[in-house]
């Protein structure tokens, strides 16, 4: 019997980051269309023609204002605490070191050679 993990592909593994980098080019690419024609009829009701550059210095504005205000916070709150949770916070590993104990304490319960079980375990799947 073959003690190994299933590889995953890039998709599976990083499905929530594809799925975040989709809907913000969505979201972004909407609010620059949409601040498109707000523009163009900004400059309408002021009898000028939209230039593109004075668009994209408004429309750039916008966004910075946008990511300051509500995103970059967001941000750094969720991905400060991914990164402590990734690189093994001591906060972040409580639950796991407790649940392997147990899982090891009941296989050595239930099996007559729990600990040569463990350690088979141990080596595909690498205790941090």
């Amino acid at each position: 019997m073959s003690q190994h993990k299933p590889s995953k592909s890039v998709w599976s593994r990083y499905g929530y980051l594809w799925m975040t980098l989709a809907l913000f080019a969505l979201s972004i690419t909407g609010h620059w269309v949409l601040g498109w024609y707000a523009f163009v009829n900004e400059q309408a009701q002021h009898a000028q023609s939209p230039r593109v550059t004075e668009y994209l210095v408004e429309i750039g504005r916008d966004t910075l204002e946008n990511w300051q205000s509500e995103f970059l916070q967001l941000i750094w709150q969720v991905s400060g605490l991914a990164i402590l949770y990734h690189v093994g916070s001591p906060q972040s590993k409580e639950g796991h070191d407790r649940l392997e104990e147990k899982v090891d304490r009941i296989l050595r319960a239930v099996e007559q050679d729990g600990d040569r079980e463990i350690q088979k375990l141990d080596r595909v799947y690498q205790r941090d």
